[in-house]
């Protein structure tokens, strides 16, 4: 496809590009929500531009996590690093990809430690920032598309890369799976947007983002074809992560459903 570009003769990678779109849009969109909403936009902005840090550092790691047979090689032969030059590449090979679950528990984190400093309240904040992830994990998983990464299965009638970046997913016709989540990702958005217009699920709408993308989630990951993200116990490990959001989201909304009922119970006595 398109893998990277060349510009002012530097080469830059689609993915690069459509990640700094995605990070421009939801600025945008979260600034004007929040703007709307009567909260501080400023703050808004702070948030999520310390959110995209988290984002970089734990999607790494938990691509590291994903590669322990090479962790365990590397330690295992640590002569084969023999200069700093070495070990920069065999650091590149362990921290050079990314995973998406883990930069979200990153912005995750970051967010919330954000959220408690400024001692502002995390139910209005999350609901805008419910309305981001999905629309910058849309851009995302177009520049995956443009670069070859993150590719589906065989299939017959797929798309056939020359170029891309990761090798293995060259010259065989594969599932355009990263287009069916961007498409997926792009319809999320509109959904949440639209519950936050009308005032559905006010204060919940990052649980309902959490009990909704990881259900898509984990019957995606049968139709990608990379095999170095992980896994255990026949699941990868996107598909555990999904599992465990998905219960935390569903719990999220049970409390709350059993907060409100109690609170109304108690302004009716």
């Amino acid at each position: 496809m398109f893998p990277s570009i060349e510009l002012f003769g530097k080469t830059i990678s689609m993915y690069a590009i459509c990640a700094l779109i995605g990070a421009l849009a939801i600025l945008f969109v979260t600034y004007k929500l929040a703007q709307r909403k009567g909260l501080d936009e400023f703050h808004m902005l702070y948030m999520m531009l310390f959110s995209f840090l988290g984002v970089f550092v734990f999607s790494h790691i938990l691509y590291a996590i994903t590669q322990i047979d090479a962790i365990v090689h590397v330690f295992s032969h640590l002569e084969i690093i023999k200069s700093f030059n070495d070990f920069i590449s065999v650091a590149g090979y362990i921290f050079g990809g990314s995973v998406f679950y883990g930069g979200l528990i990153g912005a995750a984190m970051v967010f919330a430690i954000f959220i408690k400093i400024k001692k502002l309240n995390f139910s209005d904040y999350s609901d805008i920032g419910a309305i981001a992830i999905p629309l910058f994990h849309f851009f995302g998983r177009i520049g995956c598309f443009l670069s070859g990464c993150c590719y589906g299965v065989e299939w017959e009638k797929g798309f056939v890369y020359e170029n891309a970046l990761v090798e293995s997913a060259n010259h065989v016709p594969r599932f355009p799976v990263q287009l069916v989540e961007a498409g997926f990702n792009l319809f999320l958005f509109f959904v949440l947007y639209y519950m936050y217009k009308k005032g559905k699920a006010s204060h919940r709408l990052f649980a309902v983002y959490l009990i909704t993308y990881p259900v898509y989630r984990f019957i995606l990951e049968y139709f990608r074809g990379d095999d170095y993200r992980g896994f255990a116990l026949g699941l990868s490990t996107s598909q555990i992560i999904s599992v465990i959001l998905f219960v935390i989201g569903a719990v999220w909304l049970i409390a709350a459903h059993i907060r409100n009922k109690l609170n109304t119970n108690n302004v009716k006595n």
